[in-house]
């Protein structure tokens, strides 16, 4: 799940992911973050049930995806789109306005 909150510093974009999804870690990655897994590691809330990151951005159009357990690659079912990436695979689209 994807949610958007526009705040005074930009827009609040919230990322969750099912619990069950990772055993040990999740991060969300992109081009907001030059693909860097140690920049927005997110946080397992286990009492409810999912793992969830808040990152800060302004308009634009940005490429993302899960890296989950440091070796697996995870789209989100809810991106507002999807393209190829250079690694024979797809990338999320996230549109902020």
């Amino acid at each position: 799940m994807i949610e958007k909150k526009k705040t005074s510093r930009g827009i609040s974009v919230t990322f969750r992911l099912p619990a069950d999804v990772a055993h040990k870690s999740v991060a969300v990655v992109g081009d907001f973050n030059n693909w860097d897994p140690s920049a927005h590691p997110m946080r397992l809330y286990r009492n409810k049930g999912f793992w969830s990151k808040s990152v800060v951005l302004k308009p634009g159009t940005y490429q993302f995806r899960y890296l989950v357990d440091g070796e697996r690659w995870v789209n989100d079912e809810q991106a507002d789109g999807y393209t190829p990436s250079p690694f024979f695979s797809e990338n999320c689209l996230l549109h902020v306005a």
